[in-house]
C-alpha cells in the first residue's frame, strides 16, 4: 500500500511516516499542497492523508484541484476544528473521510486501510436519485425543478445517503458522517434528522425515498422514492 502524507506541521508528518511505515505501508510526505497536486498527479496512491490547515493551498483547496485534475485516490482529511461547516466543506472538495486533531494513531491507520480497500471510485459532480439531486459544488438540493432548502445537518446527512444509493447505514455511520466521532451518542438524533428529511425531500412531493430497514439503518431509493 502506498500512501501519500501531506502536512505541514514537520514533525507530525514524519511521526506519520515512521508510524505507517511500520505498519507496511510505503509512505511520501510532503509539506505543502502545491507539491501534493504534482505528487499525486505523478504517482499513484492508494491512500492519501492530507491537513486542512496548510501555508499557501490549504487541504481543502488541493483537494478540490486533485479531483478536477481527475485524481480519484481516497483522501482523508486531518482537520483541527469540529464544526459541521468545515466538515462538509471537506466532503463538498472530494475528501472521502475525516478525522479531527488530536486522534489515535490507530483509528488513522484503520481509516487508511478501509479508504484504500474501497480504492478509487470516481464520484459524479452532481449526486442524482431518480429526481432528487444534490449539487455539492453549488450546496444546493432539488427535487425536479423544485429547490429544496435543508439545515446544514440536514444537508450532512443527505449527502451521507445519497452518495451510497441503495447502501444500508447504520446509525452510527450516519452520526460518524454527520456528527463527528465525539457526538454524545445518548439520543434518537438520526432518527429525529431522518424525519426532518422526509418532511422536506419525500412528503411534499407524494414519494418515499428514504428507507428504514428494522434492525439495520436506513437507505435511500436509488430511483429517488416511489410514489
Amino acid at each position: 500500500m502506498r500512501v501519500l502524507v501531506v502536512d505541514d506541521e514537520q514533525r507530525l508528518a514524519e511521526a506519520l511516516r515512521r508510524g505507517l511505515t511500520a505498519e507496511g505501508m510505503t509512505v511520501d510526505v510532503t509539506h505543502s499542497g502545491d507539491d501534493a497536486l504534482w505528487r499525486a498527479t505523478a504517482t499513484h496512491y492508494d491512500a492519501i492523508v492530507m491537513d486542512v490547515m496548510m501555508p499557501g493551498l490549504d487541504g481543502v483547496s488541493a483537494c478540490r484541484r486533485l479531483r478536477d485534475d481527475g485524481v480519484w485516490s481516497p483522501l482523508l482529511m486531518l482537520t483541527a476544528r469540529e464544526s459541521i461547516e468545515d466538515r462538509v466543506a471537506g466532503l463538498n472538495a472530494g475528501a472521502d473521510d475525516y478525522l479531527v486533531k488530536p486522534f489515535a494513531f490507530e483509528e488513522l491507520v484503520a481509516r487508511v486501510r478501509a479508504l484504500a480497500r474501497r480504492g478509487r471510485i470516481e464520484r459524479p459532480a452532481v449526486l442524482e436519485a431518480g429526481d432528487l439531486r444534490l449539487d455539492p459544488a453549488a450546496h444546493v438540493v432539488h427535487r425536479g425543478e423544485q429547490a429544496i432548502e435543508l439545515s446544514q445537518r440536514e444537508y450532512a446527512l443527505l449527502y451521507a445517503l445519497m452518495s451510497a444509493p441503495g447502501v444500508v447505514l447504520d446509525r452510527f455511520e450516519l452520526l460518524e458522517r454527520a456528527w463527528g466521532w465525539d457526538y454524545e451518542n445518548r439520543s434518537n438524533i438520526v432518527e429525529v434528522y431522518v424525519n426532518y428529511l422526509r418532511n422536506k425531500i419525500d412528503k411534499p412531493f407524494g414519494v418515499s425515498s428514504i428507507e428504514t430497514v428494522r434492525g439495520a439503518g436506513y437507505r435511500l431509493r436509488p430511483d429517488g422514492g416511489r410514489r
